[in-house]
């Protein structure tokens, strides 16, 4: 119940941002008629006073919005009819772009966050990522699939969607704050699953024009999927960017792939100190062959890490791969190893296998 012009144009706005349809009322009498079932009432001053007047019931997730700095009269409006923000634009146009989008979002739990990463260059943790997320999908869930790697060629590449309408991360353009799932997922890209369970996979690639996603970008879409229920898989690269430290501290699980070789085992290593910078403890997944006889076992001593699967060469993989088909055939290493993950991000998370 808004009737300040300037005010309802930004209102409007900032609701399409949300996602978020308006049911506008013209008077309290108006507003009387969905005052207990509205998510959340946005009023301006003059509304405030008028309901207060009208003896509309106290609620929550009132909140009154107005241009500028709110005079003293406003706070005693908002006091009058028990609203629990009184909120200045445009300062305030992201926190109210959250409170929208969440009022709008059906609640569907909290969803689970996995982080895969290489132990090397051409590990094979772009593809594992991309096989847990197919994974989940055959398993009956929603998975958002992140690409934190803007040197890592795009992950639609990965999964055979570089054709495929849909934003990636340049033309995305979050910054930040809260992101409506629902909005985000109409927007990306869906890649098909055969086989898949009832779940369904959304896409967010890096560009191969373009730089990666920023730190806070990664947050909010980390959150999105999170809110969203979904089971949200990211490819981090070896590098410390922003990005990676977010995706990172949001993890639940982190996976570390390491071929069954020497020299990946010492590049590992490395790699293995910038993760305990942030606090993560990866689990291992050792990726065969193993030219030199280096067994699972061996590798994971060296590390100092849990082996969390092992994983033989998949024939026919890197083929699959350049004809742009998915990774992660029902049955094989690879698929074993997706499964494996999913199993120690439900056991990590209370969510049952």
């Amino acid at each position: 119940m808004v009737s300040d012009p300037d005010l309802l144009d930004a209102v409007l706005r900032l609701a399409a941002a949300a996602g978020c349809e308006l049911d506008r009322a013209v008077d309290a009498t108006a507003a009387r008629r969905q005052w207990a079932e509205a998510p959340v009432v946005l009023l301006d001053a003059a509304a405030a006073q008028q309901c207060a007047r009208h003896g509309l019931p106290r609620r929550g997730r009132v909140v009154v919005a107005v241009r500028g700095e709110p005079p003293p009269a406003v706070w005693q409006q908002a006091v009058a009819i028990g609203a629990e923000h009184v909120v200045s634009l445009p300062e305030a146009e992201p926190w109210l772009v959250a409170a929208l989008s969440e009022a709008t979002e059906e609640p569907r739990g909290r969803g689970p966050v996995v982080g895969v990463v290489g132990g090397r260059g051409g590990a094979g943790a772009s593809v594992l990522a991309a096989a847990v997320a197919v994974a989940a999908v055959r398993a009956g869930r929603r998975a958002l699939l992140v690409d934190c790697d803007p040197l890592g060629g795009g992950l639609d590449l990965v999964l055979g969607a570089e054709d495929l309408d849909g934003l990636r991360w340049p033309g995305v353009g979050v910054a930040g704050g809260r992101v409506p799932a629902a909005a985000l997922h109409a927007a990306l890209p869906a890649p098909p699953v055969a086989g898949r369970g009832g779940g369904e996979l959304a896409l967010l690639s890096c560009d191969r024009a373009a730089g990666g996603p920023g730190a806070a970008a990664v947050t909010a879409v980390i959150d999105a999927g999170r809110r969203a229920g979904e089971t949200v898989v990211c490819d981090l690269p070896r590098h410390g960017t922003d990005a990676a430290a977010a995706a990172l501290g949001a993890a639940d699980l982190v996976v570390l792939v390491v071929p069954a070789d020497v020299r990946s085992c010492a590049a590992a290593a490395r790699v293995v100190a910038v993760l305990a910078e942030h606090g993560a403890v990866p689990r291992l997944v050792v990726r065969g062959p193993a030219p030199g006889g280096v067994d699972a076992a061996e590798v994971a001593r060296a590390l100092e890490l849990p082996l969390l699967a092992t994983m033989r060469p998949e024939p026919g993989l890197a083929r699959a791969l350049e004809r742009g088909e998915a990774p992660g055939r029902a049955r094989g290493p690879l698929a074993g190893a997706a499964r494996a993950v999913l199993a120690e991000l439900a056991l990590v998370t209370g969510g049952g296998s």
